[in-house]
């Protein structure tokens, strides 16, 4: 019988590792595309890049693929393709690409809607490596001051603040700074958050390998013997930490991060906030001249490889065959349909929005479908507070980091009752809120806007107190929703204004806010959601995380971004890397690592040289 089980083993081992390690298609990191670095131009000349508006006769000719949806990860996927020489078009419903990272102006400031920070770019990373190769060397980054987060707890009267630092060892001897006598808890939490985040490679395998070879490993339960990302994945954040320590601020400082991903502790699985406690113990950056830059300077490799990335376009459906093959895709045009085909379409839209609305009914209801929707659910609507201000970061006391502030430190019991409220009375008590300047972080905004300086805030929301004007102008909604929309303007300024003394109601010179019918006029939330489907316990589960993957039910039909990995800028770009991977049949997980083994060598040898010559001199 040990035999037998053994035999089975290795037959597995070798077939994973060839899936793995196998190679077979073309490499989009194979050459080092960086190029001397340009300056930023002008917003003007960025969005003769960035609004290029859809008439038919711009679609290229002999299209190897159409992505819809301009995020990150559509973005992301199709800039992998035009580096191995595919033809790809971009259609984005919106009149600017970028999905998440573009940014609009208003009275002369520039607001990100989704851009805020992003971790793990060290120059030998494989995450920065990549975002170099897949901007040609052009999207430059600017690091956040340390410590790069703030959190503020409790009520005015008894308000305490903890700052969290970059840097493993800095990391943890400022917490315990701040909590003498908690120094064991600080260490096991440190190191189970690198322990279950060195777990992720399993995910993107499991949805890489052939599907039968992961459906085992779930069964068997063996993803989470081989895997301590999967061990972790059903614990509660909550439960976790309470286990670590009984002081509730430090409770508190250990979970702050969570409405990065959107659930509250309780709800939200250990290994997806290990995820982003690792993310950032490098540093944190933020892009410079602003998000628009990323969206920029990844559009010109698709052109430049014979596709296109068009706006004003929104996708109506999915072209299919009679084999149930998508064959391309419709574009509303004003009234009349114009039919789009390609061998292969790759979604960004989000999977409600592509099963539930871009398939025709037939297909919808397979069951195949059906059961991968059965799987997810909508994440919790966000809120976005934008506020233009007169007066330079140092008048306002402004900095290149961010705030987390909370009305205590029982984040659970606030933020349930909040969301379960009266929208009237929830607008008055919003009880964490996320600040940061835009503006104080790109090291180039005061050369554009002097003495201005811009603050985004965000919340969340929920998408019923808002459903019933959805259907309304955007621009000009019912008295009773801008009634209710300043309620909570009112209420967060407030909060900002007592942690912020240097900003007053003088020096406010615009304020609007975007919630989560916004975001679904915009970026095509079916629910107001800014981080995709729901991030919970349940989305991390083995058997779920096997089903939902790049290559769908249906043949030449692909999901990438945000629901097919992870949330956020760098989970939505591993959407994009897993998507091109299962395409390209090659493994640019994998790809990316050697591209950052090869990038430290050459750098190394280079310095090497450098030292040689003037030595030799």
């Amino acid at each position: 019988m040990w035999i037998s089980v053994a035999i089975v083993c290795a037959v597995l081992l070798a077939l994973i590792l060839k899936y793995i390690f196998t190679t077979p298609g073309p490499n989009p990191f194979a050459r080092d595309s960086r190029e001397p670095v340009r300056g930023i131009v002008p917003r003007k000349e960025k969005n003769k890049v960035l609004k290029q508006g859809f008439v038919a006769s711009k679609v290229p000719d002999n299209l190897d693929a159409v992505v819809i949806g301009s995020g990150i990860g559509g973005l992301g996927v199709a800039v992998l393709l035009a580096k191995v020489g595919k033809r790809v078009l971009v259609l984005e419903q919106h009149d600017r690409a970028g999905g998440c990272c573009h940014t609009f102006t208003e009275k002369g400031f520039e607001f990100d809607v989704g851009i805020h920070y992003i971790g793990d770019l060290l120059e030998h990373k494989p995450f920065r490596c990549m975002l170099d190769q897949m901007t040609n060397g052009q999207l430059q980054w600017e690091p956040l001051d340390n410590p790069y987060d703030w959190v503020v707890l409790g009520p005015p009267e008894n308000r305490r603040r903890y700052p969290i630092y970059s840097g493993t060892t800095r990391f943890s001897q400022e917490l315990k700074k701040c909590f003498p006598g908690e120094e064991k808890a600080i260490d096991e939490y440190i190191r189970l958050c690198k322990k279950t985040g060195r777990g992720i490679w399993f995910l993107a395998l499991l949805k890489l390998i052939p599907s039968p070879i992961a459906k085992f490993l779930v069964y068997t339960g063996l993803c989470r013997r081989l895997s301590s990302f999967f061990e972790m994945a059903d614990r509660s954040l909550t439960e976790v930490v309470n286990g670590l320590t009984e002081n509730k601020d430090l409770r508190a400082v250990f979970t702050y991060i969570f409405g990065t991903y959107g659930n509250i502790p309780k709800d939200a699985s250990f290994s997806m906030h290990s995820l982003l406690i690792t993310h950032y113990l490098n540093g944190a950056w933020y892009p410079k001249g602003g998000a628009t830059e990323i969206a920029y300077h990844m559009i010109p490799i698709i052109e430049k490889a014979g596709g296109a990335v068009l706006v004003r376009a929104p996708v109506n459906r999915i072209l299919f065959n009679s084999d149930k093959e998508a064959i391309g895709v419709s574009v509303m045009k004003g009234q009349e349909e114009v039919h789009i085909h390609a061998p292969m379409v790759i979604s960004d839209a989000g999977i409600f929005n592509t099963y539930q609305k871009l398939l025709p009914k037939e297909l919808q209801a397979m069951p195949e479908i059906q059961k991968h929707l059965s799987f997810m659910k909508n994440g919790e609507g966000g809120l976005s507070v934008f506020v233009g201000l007169d007066g330079s970061k140092e008048e306002l006391g402004l900095k290149a980091n961010n705030y987390w502030i909370f009305k205590e430190n029982n984040f659970d019991e606030l933020v349930e009752e909040y969301m379960n409220g009266d929208k009237e009375e929830s607008a008055k008590n919003v009880p964490l809120l996320f600040v940061a300047s835009p503006s104080a972080k790109d090291p180039i905004w005061q050369e554009q806007n002097p003495g201005k300086s811009t603050v985004s805030l965000v919340s969340f929301a929920n998408y019923s107190w808002f459903e019933e004007w959805k259907d309304g102008k955007v621009t000009n909604r019912s008295p009773e929703y801008k009634e209710l929309k300043q309620a909570f303007i009112d209420s967060i300024l407030d909060v900002v204004m007592d942690v912020f003394p240097k900003i007053t109601r003088d020096k406010i010179e615009y304020v609007d806010a975007g919630t989560p019918i916004t975001n679904t006029h915009y970026i095509g939330a079916p629910k107001g959601e800014i981080y995709g489907a729901d991030h919970g316990k349940e989305r991390f589960s083995p058997e779920l995380n096997a089903t939902i993957r790049p290559k769908t039910p249906l043949k030449n039909l692909y999901l990438t971004g945000q629901d097919v990995f992870l949330c956020g800028f760098a989970g939505a770009l591993a959407g994009a890397l897993t998507c091109g991977s299962v395409i390209l049949k090659r493994n640019l997980h994998l790809d990316a690592i050697a591209l950052a083994k090869r990038t430290r060598f050459m750098k190394q040898k280079g310095e090497n040289t450098n030292n040689s010559k003037h030595k030799q001199s």
